[in-house]
Parts: C-alpha cells; structure tokens; sequence
C-alpha cells in the first residue's frame, strides 16, 4: 500500500510536480509520425504532462512543439493557417515558428521591435523509428535521442500503435510489469492469439499456473524475472525489461515479434498506451501485419478519427458473458489491451494504493514505485535520472530454459542485449 501523499507524488505529473520534473527529463513518444507527415499541414492538438500544446511540420518539413495558445489575445492555434515557415493566428495575424518565435505582428508600425519581446513556450522534437519525440526539460539537461530496438529496426519490421487508456499512467504501467495476470486473464489468447500460440512458451505458460518471480534492479529500472516449471530439471524463464520511465518490453513467444509498451500521462487521469511491435531480424510477414493492422493482438481498434478504442468503459468493453461462461475467455472481453485496459480503468482515474494488500507476486510494482519515487527525490538533489543513457534503452526482453540449478541472479545477460539483425532469443 502507499500513503496518500506518497500516492500523489508518483501520480501527478503537471508541471512543477516530481514527478512531472523527472519525467521531463525523457525524450517522450507523443505522435505518430503519420499524424503530421505533411510540411504546412494541419496542425495537431497535443495534451502533454497537463500541458496544453500545439504540434506541426513547417514549410521545410520542421517539426514543432509549443504552446497552443497564441501570445496575443490567447485564442487557440489550432485554428490557424500553417503556411511559410509557420503558424500565423487566424485572429490577428501574429505568427511564430516551431521554436515559438514571434516571426509577425501585422498590426505593429514596421520599426517596431515587439516581436522580440514576445513568443511561446516551444519543445525541441525528434523523430524515430516512425514516432515523433519531445524533451519537455531543461535545455542543458537534454539527452540523447532514444534508443529503444523499435526506433533502429527498418520500417518493414516495425508496427506501431497508441490508444487512449481512461486511467493514470501509474495504474497502466503496474498492469504491464504484473506478470501473474497472465496466465488467468490472458488464458484464452494464449491458445488462440496468433502473435502468442504455437509455442513451447505458451505451453509451459498454461501448464503451470503457479510461477515464481524474481525481481531485480538494472542500471535502466527493474529486470522482471518469471519461472515456470519446464520438465524435471530446467525451469522456463520470461524476463521482462522495465525502463524509467514507462517502458516496457513483452518476452516473446517463439519466432513471434517482439512488443514493447509505454504509458505516457496525458494528464493525471489519461494516458496513451503505446505498443511497439517490431521483429529484429526479418520484416513482419502479412498474417502479423493483418492482425496488428485490424486491431488484434496487443493492438486494439479505434473509433474512427479517434485514438479512443471502439470497445471501452461506455460500452462495458462490448463483454461477452457467453465466452466468459464458456471458458473461452476467461474475462469475456477480446483482446490482449483490451482486457488489461478494462481492469486498469475499472480501478477509477487515480487508485486508492491505500486500500490494496499485496502480496509477493507484486514485488515488481512496489520495486517499480520505489525506484520511481526515490528518483524523483534525487532529481531534487541534482542527481540524474536512471534510463536517460543508450546502453539503457538497448535492451530486450528474453525467454528461455536454463537448469534448475542456476538461480536467477546467476542468468545469462547475453539474451537481453541488442544484436543488430540477429533474432532474439526465445522458445
């Protein structure tokens, strides 16, 4: 359990918070780069962090990030014209570039100097493996570009995807490094899911419905570890990467691809849920593509013209009593994302940590809390952030068999590094 004041630091992220100071510290996943592939297209509303901002491609294919509201009369940008290096506000004509600069004020006399005593507030933005980046920070502190496997595979062995989830980050994240869920909630698609069945894996995964886990820290977070029975003398490993902030990384199932997530706050009660699905030696062949491109798997399908999942609270995830009745699935609500998001958010905007009751299973989350609490407290103290760095980042989530002999500190590491175009290591 936490206190409430301890459940409110490691929950609010708007600006001036911790937490909100840390994870400014990232370079954070807010688009698609789809969503603003056009030079001088239209501009796209971005709620960031409890930050209201405004993100485009100028005339010469910049990206920016600023402020949504125009310095002037503070009506919104979105609806102004991007045109010649910039947004000009339909309002009055005042008109800044991606840094914020005020380039214009039509109404000013043309020796006045006011321009430069304007502007807005503006984010430096990259753009990798097919996702646009901001670092919301101190310019000095900036680091490195990410340096995740998704970001460096080429296009063809990547999909990736982001979903509204109606929830605090926090609350999100815990769902993606509890492993014990796994093998009762997501029990149906482990027989039937493509990306999952068909493996040595899934059948270790349903054959022993107790596991054991090990957790333990890594430069970048956590190493999860999850030990199943395989035969008399070995056990099977799934070791599942956490990395400050959000991310984590899914161990595969056989020659299936990879898939990583991260839960990045919108605000204190909504985050996006990324899924990055990525394969790091070959391109996605048409069944993964399918299945991803129509929303299943880890992926989920859309409301049109929203990023909010046609299947959600509204609408009680369209459940199935029938299947759940029938053992075919074991919540009654399809998909993988789904049936996490639907337990997630059931929990309210912002868990009540005070009334929950652990147990050791849950050691993952706790460690997870600590290591996010303590380094929001040293941020205060002029400490850096763990996770900033690309050894980090380069890692991979692994599956595996090894004899029961070897404890989990004793586990090769070999698996979990980054081999440019050689596969991971999985069964």
């Amino acid at each position: 359990m936490l206190t409430d004041e301890r459940n409110r630091l490691v929950t609010q992220t708007g600006p001036g918070t911790p937490m909100g100071s840390l994870f400014r510290r990232y370079w954070i996943p807010f688009l698609l780069s789809e969503e603003v592939a056009e030079n001088d297209g239209p501009p796209v509303r971005v709620r960031l962090l409890s930050e209201d901002l405004l993100a485009f491609r100028d005339s010469e294919g910049r990206l920016g990030l600023i402020e949504q509201f125009c310095a002037h009369r503070r009506v919104s940008l979105w609806f102004g014209r991007n045109e010649e290096g910039g947004i000009r506000c339909p309002y009055h004509g005042w008109k800044f570039d991606v840094t914020g600069k005020c380039l214009e004020i039509p109404s000013e006399p043309p020796d006045s100097t006011f321009c430069d005593e304007v502007g807005l507030t503006a984010y430096p933005c990259v753009e990798r493996g097919g996702i646009i980046w901001a670092y919301m920070g101190p310019p000095e502190d900036q680091p490195s570009p990410p340096a995740f496997e998704w970001t460096t595979v080429p296009a063809d062995q990547r999909f990736h995807s982001k979903r509204l989830e109606e929830c605090n980050y926090l609350q999100a994240l815990e769902g993606g490094i509890d492993s014990s869920h796994v093998a009762f909630l997501h029990s149906g698609e482990l027989r039937s899911d493509p990306l999952h069945h068909g493996s040595k894996g899934s059948d270790y995964h349903l054959s022993d419905l107790t596991p054991k886990f090990e957790v333990k820290e890594s430069p970048g977070g956590l190493n999860i570890g999850v030990r199943r029975n395989a035969g008399d003398d070995k056990y099977y490993w799934r070791i599942t990467p956490w990395i400050m902030p959000w991310y984590t990384i899914v161990p595969p199932y056989g020659d299936n691809p990879l898939h990583g997530h991260a839960w990045v706050p919108i605000d204190d009660e909504n985050c996006f849920a990324w899924t990055f699905s990525y394969h790091p030696s070959r391109p996605l062949n048409e069944l993964e593509l399918n299945v991803m491109h129509n929303g299943g798997s880890l992926h989920v399908q859309l409301m049109p013209g929203t990023f909010r999942p046609k299947a959600n609270r509204d609408n009680d995830y369209l459940m199935d009593r029938a299947a759940q009745k029938a053992g075919t699935s074991y919540s009654g609500v399809k998909g993988i994302a789904l049936q996490d998001a639907s337990l997630q958010e059931s929990m309210g905007p912002v868990q009540d940590r005070a009334r929950e009751n652990l147990v050791m299973t849950d050691k993952a989350i706790f460690m997870a809390r600590r290591r996010l609490h303590d380094a929001a407290r040293d941020l205060e103290k002029g400490r850096r952030p763990p996770g900033l760095d690309e050894d980090m980042q380069a890692v991979r989530s692994a599956s595996f068999e090894l004899p029961r002999e070897i404890a989990f500190d004793d586990a090769p590491d070999e698996p979990m590094k980054v081999k440019k175009g050689v596969a991971h290591t999985s069964i």
